[in-house]
């Protein structure tokens, strides 16, 4: 039986099922800041990821991002993702917390004066304990010990909500908005089905 829909206000578009839509904000920072008044970090370390363990670095991007849906790098080939994580260019940390893996952070330098900031997270019960601002205060030193002239990121609506006031708090300022439709990942078997419940699955 196909599902009928009412007619569409002007500007809307209908996202088929199994899909998902985000809104993305686009952030940049051009000028590199003064160094940040700390915050008490003490526990905390952060380490370079061991790009030759693929399965680890999958652990630790579900563990941290699974409740925001990130599934970019578990839909991927593992040649795919080797590319990537082993790529010179391309810079993991593992935060952690008295031995525990509690966070990570990926700086991507491979366009000429540019560093992305591809992933930032902590796990969950780690949320409003300081370890996602000693994340961003690492993330800007090492990003621009390089010579940059842009740092930048994208968020998006399924993020945690308190996460684009977080990025403009550390001066990175919004210049674009993008809409990006993709198959939900609780659906093609990347995530379980329980992960996120603040977002409904229509299957």
């Amino acid at each position: 039986m196909t599902r009928s829909y009412p007619p569409l206000p002007p500007g809307f578009s209908l996202v088929p099922p199994g899909k998902l839509a985000s809104a993305v904000t686009c952030l940049e920072m051009r000028d590199k800041p003064s160094p940040a008044v700390a915050d008490d970090a003490s526990g905390l370390s952060l380490q370079r990821l061991d790009a030759s363990d693929l399965q680890a670095y999958r652990r630790l991007f579900r563990s941290v991002g699974e409740d925001w849906l990130w599934s970019s790098r578990l839909a991927i080939t593992d040649e795919a993702l080797r590319a990537v994580v082993r790529n010179p260019k391309v810079e993991i940390y593992v935060l952690s917390d008295g031995g525990h893996q509690i966070g990570m952070l990926e700086l991507d330098f491979r366009e000429p004066g540019e560093c992305e900031l591809v992933f930032l997270g902590v796990v969950k019960p780690a949320i409003g304990r300081g370890g996602g601002s000693f994340l961003m205060r690492q993330a800007l030193a090492l990003a621009w010990a390089h010579p940059i002239r842009r740092f930048w990121l994208h968020t998006c609506h399924l993020d945690h909500p308190k996460a684009l006031a977080f990025y403009q708090r550390f001066g990175l300022r919004p210049y674009a908005f993008w809409v990006e439709v993709f198959d939900d990942p609780r659906i093609t078997g990347e995530l379980p089905r329980t992960v996120a419940p603040h977002v409904p699955i229509l299957d």
